[in-house]
């Protein structure tokens, strides 16, 4: 729901090639009829930090641009299930079976578009990825506040799949800039932004419904514009060109070629199936939560949106206070294994809670379900170079839309089964008790395969904690 843009002057250039060092080189000679073998150092030291103070200033870069970003997506939210209900004149159990042919479009879009971006930042940086895409998304949010139809607004929907693929491209940023350590506190940071982000942009969009239900998406269109622009003359660069692939990775580029990447390190299999797993039940928030709130407890678009900012707010104090120490205190595996079992339970509070109330109570525990991405990212990013982050992400944000092909019509389509004629019990929260199920399955699968592989474990800087095995 929000993305990613990097843009920045040239005179930023020279501070950017400072971000990624290249790998260091022994000064010493081979001794006499030796041969030189040169020995490509473990992937994760090629990603040499900055200093302190240069890492921090990239972070705060990329933290405006997210926020900025998930601040136009966040805005329209409340607003975009009710216009589609409004074209199909008001029925609840169509809208919603067209809410998921939008996500499911959505998701299809990008399984095609996202290994493209990565490609395409391995081969010419993060910034001028980020930047088309912030670019286009402004005039996609134009497109839809124009939209005189029902067709119009899915045309306007395929626009915006295109042009959003670009959250890989960020985690690829972050990755860059920060020491394999602090990736997880890095990875924490751009969670934070789309906590904030969603704190303010649901409840802005949700007042602006004062104004109509197209004014959220002009103030989307003019906060992705603006984030243009602030990425044009502000965000700088965190991919040196010497770090570049020498040319354009087409056999990645393509949606399996991506995955066929990820075949190609499998210590970060059972990592990946974790991402997948965890990122399809995640899928229930924008396929049924703004329907299901008004079905169950008959909250409009505004109600519904002050839920989102609580969300949001949790978010915030759970990615910038706990994610880092939580981490470094446990390691990334029980982070891992503690976030999603906090998921679990979260979802089935959610599927059964009879009040408004009950339903809040539920919101802290899904919450620290936050602390699970940040460190399986860290994990993974530790297993491959900086020469293939941009397609590593790339390929794994495709892959998550390959999730958002299916997982709407899964949690839609039972969701607006359960509310209809033909069900045999009235069952609203059956999204979300389905999506409990599937964390369930992600945990045991973090459970048998989060952890570092020895190479990872035993690079410099890796703290014990993140070497645990299974038994921990």
């Amino acid at each position: 729901m929000t993305r990613l843009k990097h843009n920045w002057c040239t005179a930023a250039t020279g501070l950017a090639a400072s971000f990624v060092e290249g790998p260091v080189q022994s000064a010493r000679s081979p001794p006499p009829g030796r041969l030189r073998v040169p020995l490509p150092p473990p992937r994760s030291v090629v990603n040499l930090t900055p200093a302190p103070g240069r890492r921090r200033a990239a972070l705060v870069f990329i933290f405006v641009t997210v926020l900025i970003d998930v601040l136009a997506f966040g805005s329209i939210i409340p607003v975009l299930p009710h216009l589609v209900e409004r074209f199909v004149g008001g029925d609840k159990l169509h809208a919603a079976y067209w809410v998921g042919a939008f996500s499911v479009t959505f998701a299809a879009i990008q399984f095609f578009s996202s290994p493209i971006q990565g490609a395409l930042s391995d081969r010419f940086g993060r910034r001028p990825v980020i930047l088309l895409s912030c670019l286009g998304l402004g005039i996609d949010f134009v497109f839809m506040a124009l939209a005189p139809s029902l067709a119009w607004l899915f045309v306007g929907r395929v626009i915006s799949a295109i042009t959003s693929a670009s959250f890989s491209t960020a985690n690829a940023y972050i990755a860059d800039v920060t020491a394999p350590e602090e990736r997880a506190k890095g990875y924490g940071m751009i969670g934070a932004a789309f906590g904030l982000g969603f704190i303010v942009g649901p409840l802005v969009g949700g007042e602006l419904l004062h104004f109509g239900l197209r004014a959220p998406f002009w103030f989307s269109a003019a906060l992705a514009l603006t984030n243009f622009l602030y990425g044009l003359f502000v965000l700088p660069e965190s991919l040196p060109s010497e770090k570049r692939t020498a040319s354009f990775d087409w056999s990645h580029a393509k949606p399996m070629g991506g995955i066929k990447l990820l075949g190609e390190y499998p210590a970060i299999w059972g990592l990946v199936a974790v991402v997948f797993i965890a990122n399809f039940a995640h899928y229930v928030y924008p396929s049924t939560f703004v329907l299901f709130a008004d079905v169950r407890y008959g909250w409009d678009g505004r109600a519904a949106a002050r839920v989102l900012a609580v969300v949001g707010v949790i978010s915030v104090i759970v990615n910038v206070m706990l994610v880092g120490r939580l981490v470094k205190a446990l390691g990334e595996r029980r982070a891992i294994l503690l976030g999603l079992a906090c998921g679990v339970i979260g979802f089935l509070v959610y599927s059964f809670a009879g009040t408004g109330g009950m339903f809040l109570a539920g919101l802290p525990i899904s919450g620290l379900w936050a602390i699970a991405g940040p460190a399986t990212m860290a994990l993974i990013s530790r297993e491959v170079g900086p020469e293939v982050q941009g397609r590593v992400n790339g390929a794994l944000t495709g892959l998550v839309s390959l999730a958002g092909i299916f997982a709407p019509g899964l949690f839609a389509g039972s969701f607006g089964f359960f509310i209809g004629p033909k069900s045999p019990a009235h069952f609203p929260g059956i999204a979300f008790l389905l999506a409990a199920i599937l964390l369930a399955c992600a945990w045991l699968v973090a459970w048998r395969y989060a952890r570092p592989s020895p190479a990872a474990a035993a690079l410099p800087g890796v703290p014990a904690a993140a070497s645990e095995t299974a038994g921990g």
